[in-house]
């Protein structure tokens, strides 16, 4: 196979590898622009101090929730299970409600900056479901967040005009830059992060992500890859955690479910999800959420 020569940086440190891989390098598609152009994500910070002694979080409600622990140490509790004991600065975080205590030193307690991250579209965002019930990484660990990081602490030891406004936004910066280090670690093992993190499989989950309404198939989808249509469906599977066709319905019923709640027309939403008439998506609607788009709508609207 031809093979040339990169500079991997200005320690003029060499590796050597495919020609393919040179040009996939070059011209690598954005993994997580389609997620974020179709399920926004917005944070709002409530909390910038120390928190002292035992404070209980209930889990209510549907926001997540992001916590920087600056400094001092805190124990994390799930129910009656330590789930994290952080001693150095750390990252915390939580895609969905849990219920959980932090028991810190009642003199002093350890530095919290906050904030609820709430994902557009609910449970039916693949971010939150591509995600484990909560997220901790020392702030050593993540090299790549640190001038956002260094912006974020700065900040909220201020009270500057506009401070709750830039807050907010660095706390989305830093979510996205979070799911960058995932994926460029290949810390999520399984799931859709682990796919778009796998180079072998994620041209097919951003070509489903970009073009949901293109007729794609199983073979159509490995020909991306460059695979044999029984090779792509053996890892897929053992990667994602499901069929590739059954990952396809789950991007398509994800985004009609949003396009229901923003008022576009069935007859619209089934030319844009890929489905050849509005019977047709209706069927796949109930086959999978257990109701019509329609009553599905009337029950959403009334929570």
């Amino acid at each position: 196979m031809l093979t040339v020569t990169i500079l991997l940086d200005n320690r003029r440190r060499f590796d050597t590898v495919s020609a393919l891989d040179i040009a996939d390098r070059i011209f690598m598609t954005d993994r997580l622009a389609a997620l974020f152009e179709h399920f926004s994500v917005k944070a709002h910070t409530f909390n910038s101090g120390p928190l002292c002694g035992v404070n209980t979080i209930d889990g209510g409600g549907t926001a997540g929730q992001l916590h920087l622990i600056k400094e001092r140490s805190v124990e994390v509790w799930h129910s009656n299970k330590l789930a994290y004991n952080i001693t150095s600065p750390s990252l915390l975080f939580y895609p969905k409600p849990l219920a959980r205590r932090f028991v810190s030193h009642s003199n002093g307690g350890a530095h919290f900056v906050c904030a609820n991250v709430s994902f557009e579209g609910g449970e039916a965002n693949p971010i939150i479901n591509a995600l484990p019930e909560s997220l901790c990484f020392p702030l050593a660990d993540l090299p790549h967040c640190q001038q956002v990081l260094n912006l974020l602490f700065a900040e909220s030891s201020e009270c500057y005009c506009g401070r709750q406004v830039l807050l907010d936004r660095l706390f989305e910066v830093l979510l996205v830059q979070l799911l960058r280090e995932l994926m460029e670690k290949g810390s999520i093992r399984v799931g859709m992060l682990a796919g778009l993190s796998d180079n072998r499989l994620r041209k097919a989950l951003v070509s489903i992500h970009d073009n949901p309404e293109k007729d794609w198939t199983v073979e159509s989808l490995a020909a991306k890859c460059g695979m044999s249509r029984s090779v792509f469906s053996n890892l897929f599977r053992s990667i994602i955690g499901e069929t590739p066709v059954r990952y396809l319905q789950n991007w398509r019923i994800g985004l009609v479910q949003k396009w229901l709640k923003q008022g576009q027309t069935l007859s619209l939403i089934a030319e844009e999800a890929g489905y050849q008439s509005e019977s047709a998506l209706s069927r796949a609607f109930k086959a999978q959420v257990g109701s019509s788009p329609k009553k599905w709508l009337q029950h959403e609207q009334l929570k």
